[in-house]
């Protein structure tokens, strides 16, 4: 019998702030869901603008991670396979399809900008060319530090590799 593939890769925005919460035996577990823009043509040939919201679950450390980094607004890729749970409510039976996330990857910088962070750490947004160090702007130890070589064109054969 041929085995069954349950594999999700999503990209989008939290719709809301990811919600941590501990298990009676102490285990992390957060949510958040995750707004997923498309847009397609119409019969008419209009294009139309859709969003999908998926809730996704996170467990253990990377619940820890997720709750700490993340916020409303901020995009990251998700990659983990579906779920589904029901449950009874009210006498009424409720389900529901989720994504447990394996892996989340955080595409912003934590303050919303367009820089690519993807180990959660609030990563330094790329410097424009007016961001030339000064003596009063000290370099971090990470910072680096391109020099200008002017309007001279390069010679292929000084490049050493």
């Amino acid at each position: 019998m041929a085995r069954s593939l349950n594999q999700v890769t999503l990209m989008g925005n939290l719709t809301r702030d990811p919600e941590l919460r501990q298990t009676p035996t102490g285990q992390n577990v957060t949510s958040f869901s995750l707004a997923l823009n498309r847009s397609y043509k119409d019969q008419s040939g209009e294009w139309k603008e859709v969003t999908d919201y998926i809730d996704i679950v996170c467990w253990g450390p990377l619940a820890e991670r997720v709750a700490q980094y993340l916020s409303k607004g901020r995009r990251c890729l998700v990659q983990g396979r579906l779920q589904s749970r029901s449950w009874e409510q009210d006498g009424n039976k409720r389900s529901k399809v989720e994504v447990l996330a394996n892996d989340v990857t955080f595409l912003d910088s934590r303050g919303g900008g367009d820089s690519d962070a993807d180990d959660g750490a609030s990563t330094p947004a790329p410097a424009s060319d007016g961001d030339k160090p000064t003596p009063s702007k000290k370099a971090k130890k990470d910072d680096v530090v391109i020099e200008d070589i002017g309007d001279e064109p390069i010679n292929l054969d000084d490049i050493p590799f």
